[in-house]
């Protein structure tokens, strides 16, 4: 996998396609082939890049990943691409928060924003303990009953063995000090619905049907203050994009093809 050297880390990433740039950010605790279908299906649409966020390609000695520390690793990381024009930004559930985060802090970057099985609130205070929790028994137990019990609840019930299987792989394979920075990262993060309501570029939202930790009413909700197109996954939990890779890349197509997209 090719990377750049960027904000003194080094960024793996993938990349498929040609013309205006769309940049996929993968959620907790994932890697940037969650996107594998949707860069091959986008390919002849955009020049489709899929970012391995920090810490998952290599490590540093931070306690805390904020959201915000994502979104200025995004830009540097376009900087050092020498990607200029606006941009296309994709995240699924914590790649969500990145790419609210980067809308704020950069909004010239944006020309638009799809985000998948995410919120645009912050944390209640038992998720925030919620979290808390679930960082202790990754230092107490290590990943694998984290990655059994994550996985069943990310997924759709009739979910297959080998979409289990890559959901865990992903899992297993995050370093547990990344998991427990970013977990504290999530927990801090502020509700950036307002700056979802204020962006001026088109805002496609989708979420799987059966998500449990982002359901429909937190996507209705950003539709609703984003003005932005909803489509609901059939047959997908949180993981819409691996579990109906075809529903979710059709949806993005239609969204790119007929939005109000500049060129």
């Amino acid at each position: 996998m090719p990377y750049l050297e960027a904000n003194e880390s080094e960024f793996h990433y993938l990349e498929t396609g040609d013309g205006p740039v769309a940049l996929f950010v993968h959620g907790f605790p994932f890697d940037a082939t969650m996107w594998s279908e949707q860069l091959d299906g986008l390919a002849a649409l955009r020049r489709c890049l899929a970012i391995d966020l920090r810490d998952r390609s290599g490590r540093s000695l931070q306690p805390v990943l904020t959201m915000e520390d994502h979104a200025a690793d995004l830009e540097a990381f376009l900087d050092k691409g020498s990607v200029a024009a606006a941009i296309d930004v994709v995240g699924l559930s914590m790649g969500g928060y990145v790419a609210l985060a980067f809308a704020e802090l950069y909004p010239d970057r944006i020309r638009s924003i799809a985000l998948i099985d995410t919120k645009s609130t912050a944390d209640s205070e038992e998720a925030m303990a919620g979290r808390d929790v679930t960082a202790a028994r990754l230092v107490r137990e290590g990943r694998a009953g984290f990655a059994t019990d994550l996985t069943d609840l990310l997924l759709a019930a009739e979910a297959s063995p080998w979409i289990r299987a890559r959901v865990r792989t992903m899992i297993e394979s995050t370093p547990t000090e990344t998991m427990v920075a970013a977990l504290e990262g999530m927990k801090q993060r502020p509700d950036r619905t307002t700056v979802l309501a204020a962006l001026p570029v088109p805002v496609t939202v989708i979420v799987g049907e059966e998500d449990r930790l982002a359901p429909l009413e937190e996507a209705q909700y950003m539709a609703k203050s984003g003005r932005g197109a909803l489509t609901v996954i059939p047959g997908a939990g949180h993981m819409s994009p691996i579990e109906q890779p075809n529903a979710v890349t059709a949806a993005l197509r239609t969204q790119w093809l007929t939005g109000s997209l500049r060129a």
